[in-house]
């Protein structure tokens, strides 16, 4: 799995001009799946983006995370996170879970994250064509892939 995690001030996903999920303080993640993801990789994902101290404690420096403030979460499905642009200009997205796979281990991680954050998360439509709206809030941005544990 492939996250990208951005620290917002808001954030939501509008999809056919309706707004499905809307958040304030909190995490948007991106995430992208491919075929040989497993639970593993979920459990490690999910533990280790609730517990990012990426949000200011009192003194302004990065010390808490997004457990400690309350915040809140959108976590939407990005298959173009695993593009392969090695050859050519036209990305491959061969690695990318096709939907049969990639929509449970998606649901799946939804519900570890909930678990995790101890409160429901938004989320996009799977394979919709989506518009996010944010305010990436310092900015904070971070990438992470469960395949390299970082």
């Amino acid at each position: 799995m492939r996250a990208v995690i951005q620290r917002v001030s808001r954030a939501s996903v509008t999809v056919d001009h309706e707004i499905i999920s809307s958040i304030e303080k909190g995490l948007l993640v991106f995430l992208g799946i491919e075929d040989a993801d497993t639970k593993e990789d979920i459990e490690w994902l999910s533990n280790k983006i609730v517990n990012l101290r990426i949000f200011n404690d009192e003194e302004g420096v990065m010390n808490r995370s997004v457990l400690d403030v309350d915040g809140n979460l959108i976590v939407v499905s990005q298959f173009t996170l695993h593009a392969q642009t090695k050859k050519g200009n036209r990305p491959s997205y061969i690695k990318a879970a096709k939907p049969d796979i990639a929509i449970p281990l998606y649901e799946k991680f939804v519900l570890q994250i909930e678990n995790d954050l101890e409160k429901k998360v938004g989320t996009g439509i799977f394979g919709a064509d989506m518009k996010v709206d944010l305010l990436n809030d310092g900015p904070v941005t971070i990438l992470m892939d469960t395949k390299n544990r970082e």
